[in-house]
């Protein structure tokens, strides 16, 4: 004699509600069961409430106030739709949210793509701080670089940033260089974007090229001279005076362009390669180089070669560019 089918279940530890469900034929299965969201409900906002309340959210005179404002508002001048709650969710729904003021669009900038293959084809320039202990206001360091060569072509450092002293800065280097670049880039600075300094450059025939907002890598060029500046090792953290400061400055750039060996020109100097003199030192170079491996060719896997400065220099490489040099 058998055991009852509850004391069966229960030794096997089966349950018994399962036993009993998998006894009945397969009628296919229950139906997927729907979503709420899904679900018809009697009492739900109609078409015209839910358009009355964006309209209630679209308003001009609201459109400062959080959707619970606009509610509290709406309720006081006597009108009730819906919930608060259902506001904040028809107002997600039609992205009336956030902030709904009339947001100011600008088209996007165009990336500066500048290039050059030779000294005074493309000057960037740029302003910066320089602390002072006998003023509160630090003073304003402006210099001109070539991009080519890294040639600091001209600079003043001057007690304030003004437009006009941006203009005698530009048309003394033109006078010193005696050649005028094709393109003159900077940022977008006061200055930089001045009426006075667009009409010299449309005088003279150059084009004037800005860097996009926020974006430090349009002008690497003149922000990597500023730290080079700033970071020398003999660079006070303050000077004392206007004075000091402009001499200081003076013997720097006298040292950047004629004795300061750029890691960026192959450890050529910025003004030899303005004048194009490094042609020889990378002869006199090549032949060092020569010698040690006649003396030494077991040192070496192959004859050591001189690096030589870049013959092209980019401000934003256009992607194909960049690709096509690297294959």
């Amino acid at each position: 004699m058998g055991l009852p089918t509850r004391a069966a279940l229960a030794n096997v530890g089966y349950p018994k509600s399962s036993w009993y469900r998998h006894q009945q034929p397969n009628c296919g299965g229950r139906p997927d069961p729907i979503r709420q969201a899904d679900r018809f409900q009697p009492y739900a906002l109609d078409e015209g409430e839910r358009a009355q309340i964006v309209g209630w959210l679209s308003e001009e005179r609201f459109a400062d106030l959080s959707v619970q404002q606009v509610f509290f508002r709406i309720l006081d001048e006597g009108c009730y739709v819906a919930s608060l709650r259902s506001w904040y969710r028809i107002a997600v729904q039609q992205g009336l949210s956030g902030d709904r003021r009339r947001q100011s669009t600008h088209p996007p900038r165009v990336i500066p793509e500048l290039v050059a293959t030779g000294p005074n084809q493309v000057w960037s320039w740029d302003i910066t701080r320089v602390p002072i202990l006998a003023s509160k206001t630090p003073l304003h360091l402006y210099a001109i670089e070539d991009v080519f060569s890294r040639k600091c072509v001209g600079w003043r450092l001057e007690f304030r940033e003004r437009d006009e002293l941006a203009v005698d800065l530009i048309e003394d280097a033109v006078l010193v260089e005696r050649a005028k670049p094709d393109t003159v880039h900077a940022d977008g600075g006061p200055s930089m974007t001045s009426t006075v300094v667009k009409q010299l450059l449309a005088g003279l025939g150059i084009e004037h090229s800005r860097s996009r907002p926020h974006v430090s890598n349009d002008n690497p060029f003149s922000e990597s001279l500023f730290k080079t500046y700033k970071y020398d090792l003999d660079h006070p953290k303050v000077f004392c005076d206007y004075a000091q400061a402009k001499a200081w400055t003076a013997a720097f750039f006298v040292r950047y362009n004629g004795e300061h060996r750029h890691s960026g020109l192959a450890g050529f100097t910025p003004g030899s390669v303005h004048d194009g003199s490094w042609v020889e030192q990378a002869a006199k170079r090549q032949a060092l180089l020569d010698a040690s491996y006649q003396a030494r060719p077991g040192r070496y896997r192959r004859p050591p070669m001189v690096k030589t400065p870049s013959g092209t220099v980019w401000i934003n490489r256009p992607p194909l560019q960049a690709a096509h040099q690297a294959a």
